[in-house]
């Protein structure tokens, strides 16, 4: 059966992901009214298919399904929880609400029990895979919910990625999503720190690569994100470090994992230098390109 879904949220990510919903419809019949403060991101997906309303409030009006990507938790939670315009003043008992914003667990798990309250179910999903994978329908979700509101969720998410995964309760999206990116921060600055070593001593960037990928350093951010310049075709790196995940995303979620280990007592020496690192990264004016950039810290060092 045919439902309305709401988007809210057409950024780099959200506008891709709305999309694909859009172009799903055509074939499941499912209808998309979209949502946001930037009227040129509202109109790329209106060109596509989708419909559109004055306001967020106006937008969920009987919609099965509502989905939301927004920059942080207070965002999220004033979009659902303030008082008088919040939508869980509008959204309709028995709906779904999606949020794929990257926020702290604790925000998560308030709006999902809010809601509750009034019979609407929730799940966080955080995604993993950048703009490329928004724009390809290869995202990673990681959801937080129960195991019914997750299957409810599933079909929806399958539109717009390839690894749905059910993490655990209301907040485990969220945790798993600031793991992750925490293990790929690590990840990124140690393969720019080992290949600038490398160029240092004379070696060639790709030559040392091709080593390290088949070797014990193989990882991700080598194999498939490469960070020097000209190693890898296609990679931000290669176009002074503009498109995929920038800096400030990057030291954002970073604190939101120091944030995350400071509940729970748990140590993280090594996600504790990478934030420091971004953190200097975006200070000097990086914050909007790539966060494969870090690679130009050590360049920079080794040039001085």
């Amino acid at each position: 059966m045919a439902i309305k879904i709401a988007f809210i949220g057409l950024g780099n990510m959200g506008g891709p992901m709305a999309i694909n919903l859009v172009e799903a419809g055509r074939e499941n019949g499912n209808k998309v009214c979209v949502y946001d403060l930037s009227a040129q991101a509202v109109v790329d997906v209106v060109e596509h298919g989708a419909a559109t309303a004055v306001s967020a409030s106006k937008a969920v009006d009987d919609a099965d399904v509502i989905i939301s990507m927004l920059p942080a938790g207070k965002h999220v939670e004033q979009l659902y929880l303030s008082e008088g315009e919040g939508l869980i003043h509008r959204i309709k008992p028995g709906a779904l609400v999606i949020d794929s914003s990257t926020i702290d667990a604790t925000t998560a798990k308030k709006v999902a029990r809010t809601l509750a309250e009034q019979g609407i179910d929730f799940i966080d999903a955080p995604v993993s895979g950048g703009v490329g994978g928004a724009k390809a329908g290869t995202l990673s979700f990681m959801v937080g919910g129960t195991v019914e509101s997750f299957t409810r969720a599933e079909p929806i998410l399958s539109q717009m990625g390839k690894n749905i995964f059910h993490a655990g309760e209301h907040g485990a999206g969220q945790v798993a999503k600031v793991c992750n990116n925490m293990l790929l921060s690590v990840l990124m600055v140690g393969t720019s720190e080992a290949l600038q070593l490398g160029i240092a001593n004379g070696l060639d960037p790709k030559v040392l690569s091709n080593i390290m990928s088949k070797s014990s350093g193989s990882n991700w951010t080598l194999d498939v994100y490469n960070p020097c310049p000209d190693v890898m075709a296609n990679v931000p790196a290669s176009n002074d470090y503009q498109g995929g995940f920038m800096v400030d995303l990057m030291a954002k979620d970073l604190g939101l994992a120091m944030e995350t280990a400071l509940a729970s007592k748990s140590s993280t020496p090594m996600g504790a230098l990478a934030r420091s690192l971004y953190a200097m990264h975006a200070q000097a004016g990086n914050g909007g390109i790539d966060f494969s950039s870090i690679f130009k810290i050590f360049e920079q060092n080794q040039n001085n």
